[in-house]
């Protein structure tokens, strides 16, 4: 049999190139095999911003990747606070339970986590998906959310008609992505073709077999630019007759490079996403601590309600001994004659209605204790289901040096709130939208430069009057002419494309324009309703610390007019229902010292909240 009429795999590529195949398939099904790192502890949270390592595992790219799980446990720190069935916990130590614990700040955290996947997801060349108080500018999508920058990476066709010398158009198309790719294509084709004419094949039908391998590797760049590299090879084994190589190998090296020159050049168009995901990174921070400053004011009211609830309890305690010491002696008076039984009975009913007060705020202190468990732990029925909280810090004395400077709380205010980060950094986003509307008025050239070179051999049938001749070749030498750029195409050129009166990119520049004054005008919003907060605040510290001085001096007014009128009671001048009610006048005006100095603290946490100086 002809050798000619043979398939020869092994003639495809070369021993050096079969070596090294053999060697990477290798290495591959060992790195296969090599155990995987041991999972990333429960807690341990991995830069999602960052791809696997490709070697020596080379398949990890290509595989989902673990994600720790998430740890829904009440932190050690806030165990080790129970101590004989009682945490005592101090305003400092809460802060630090609330940070580990509180599942609002854990959602948070997670959400932005959502920021360094769409970094990771730019660095390839795709774009952001956003996230929560994200703005990402419709203007700056060419196609759908989650398009690429780049062009087609398929693999494409293969001509097998070799090297012609006919004059042609060439033409660049940019291709790839940020990530490079890597295409391989592998065919094995055979096809028996009927003919017209037997002048050119001799034979009036055909059978060619083809077997083709196809490489590309391609890039695009930040700068506009992109290249792209393939080598094709192909062995082709025909019945025809006048075949010059039969069967014959085709080899074909091309390298293309493209390069924007106006729409589409330089970084600023070519690294857009990657900015306005930095940009995204900023943003989650900002969502996560304006999360933890809501959630700190929260649980810090929510302790101050539970230290006056703790501080009610202790007034109803002393209401009740003292009104079950008065019914006491009048049921002694009663006993020797100098009472009237209206007036035990009237003692009685107010022993009662204390007792009522005390079941009443020891309920209330109970519900606050609740609301505070709830914000400081992940798990509630854990530890803290029959823990007793006992607050460690007393309400706050007033104080001159509490309430600062109006222009002083405003600028503190403008620095540190999150939601003017937050707006700021959209309106940086918007002005990188506007850059990109820019670039996209101008019209398209694009520069181009390929080069190719190719090879053909194979085995070569010499007729002679004797038996005919046969001077063998294979893809070793079609390489080497590949090589050695035996039969090179060199070609530079340029594209251009102008969409005449451009009415679709001024329109989208006029868009992401308005969209930046809308931007502007939520941000100074923004700012009014923050100096309004501040301002609010301020004036509610300053009357709470006033309630606070009357309301002190209304009880130390009541205590000595209860005092004076025991004493005439005492001396037979009054009656017990007076002495009763300077009681109630006496306890009222505690509760309401209670409620002022705990509305003093909480607002003092408002005016550190509206400054955004809550975790100082």
């Amino acid at each position: 049999m002809r050798p000619g009429n043979r398939f020869y795999w092994s003639k495809l590529m070369p021993h050096g190139i079969r070596t090294a195949a053999a060697g990477a398939l290798l290495v591959f099904i060992a790195a296969c095999l090599i155990r995987p790192a041991a999972a990333q502890g429960i807690g341990k949270q991995r830069d999602f911003s960052k791809n696997p390592e490709l070697f020596p595992r080379v398949y990890k790219p290509y595989m989902a990747q673990k994600v720790p799980r998430l740890e829904l446990k009440n932190s050690t720190g806030l165990s080790d606070l129970v101590i004989g069935g009682s945490l005592r916990i101090s305003l400092a130590q809460l802060k630090t339970a609330v940070s580990e614990n509180n599942l609002d700040i854990l959602g948070s955290n997670n959400s932005a986590y959502y920021a360094e996947t769409d970094m990771l997801r730019v660095k390839g060349g795709s774009a952001p998906r956003g996230g929560a108080g994200v703005q990402i500018p419709s203007s700056l999508f060419a196609g759908a959310i989650g398009a690429g920058v780049g062009g087609s990476s398929g693999v494409g066709g293969f001509s097998s008609a070799g090297i012609t010398g006919g004059a042609r158009q060439v033409f660049g198309i940019a291709r790839g992505n940020y990530d490079p790719s890597l295409a391989i294509g592998f065919s094995i084709d055979r096809t028996t073709s009927p003919l017209n004419s037997v002048v050119v094949s001799g034979l009036p039908e055909v059978q060619t077999s083809s077997t083709a391998f196809l490489a590309r590797y391609s890039q695009a760049f930040t700068t506009g630019s992109s290249i792209s590299v393939s080598f094709n090879n192909m062995r082709q084994n025909s019945s025809q007759l006048n075949f010059l190589y039969n069967p014959n190998f085709i080899s074909q090296l091309s390298m293309s490079f493209t390069q924007q020159l106006l729409n589409g050049f330089g970084s600023d168009v070519g690294r857009r996403f990657l900015q306005v995901a930095k940009n995204e990174t900023k943003i989650m921070n900002e969502v996560v601590r304006l999360q933890v400053n809501t959630t700190l004011a929260q649980a810090q009211n929510n302790y101050w309600d539970l230290v006056a609830a703790s501080e009610n309890v202790r007034v109803a305690e002393e209401s009740l001994e003292l009104a079950r010491r008065f019914s006491h002696d009048n049921q002694q008076k009663e006993e020797i004659g100098t009472t009237s039984g209206l007036d035990v009975m009237t003692a009685n009913s107010e022993l009662a209605a204390r007792e009522r007060d005390l079941a009443g705020a020891q309920a209330a202190m109970q519900m606050r204790e609740v609301e505070l468990k709830n914000v400081i732990s992940k798990d509630l029925a854990a530890i803290l289901d029959s823990a007793r909280i006992v607050p460690a810090d007393p309400l706050p004395d007033p104080r001159d040096g509490d309430i600062p400077k109006l222009d002083t709380a405003l600028t503190a205010a403008m620095a540190n709130r999150s939601e003017i980060r937050q707006a700021e950094v959209n309106l940086d986003t918007q002005d990188i939208a506007i850059r990109y509307e820019k670039n996209l008025l101008k019209p398209t050239l694009l520069f181009f430069a390929n080069f190719n070179s190719s090879g053909l051999y194979g085995d070569r049938l010499i007729r002679t009057s004797g038996a005919p001749i046969v001077l063998p070749g294979g893809i070793s030498q079609a390489v080497r002419q590949v090589r050695n750029w035996q039969y090179p195409e060199y070609a530079v050129g340029f594209s251009f494309s102008l969409n005449i009166r451009n009415r679709a990119a001024e329109s989208d520049i006029y868009r992401a324009k308005l969209e930046r004054r809308q931007t502007e005008t939520s941000l100074q919003r923004t700012r009014n309703n923050i100096a309004l907060e501040v301002r609010k605040a301020m004036i509610g510290l300053v009357q709470s610390k006033s309630q606070v001085e009357a309301a002190h001096k209304a009880t130390l007014l009541s205590r000595e007019t209860l005092v004076a009128e025991e004493a005439r009671l005492l001396e037979g001048v009054s009656i017990p229902y007076e002495v009763i009610r300077r009681q109630r006048d006496f306890r009222s005006a505690q509760f309401a010292e209670v409620q002022a100095r705990a509305n003093y603290a909480k607002a003092l946490v408002e005016m550190n909240r509206s400054t955004g100086q809550i975790t100082n």
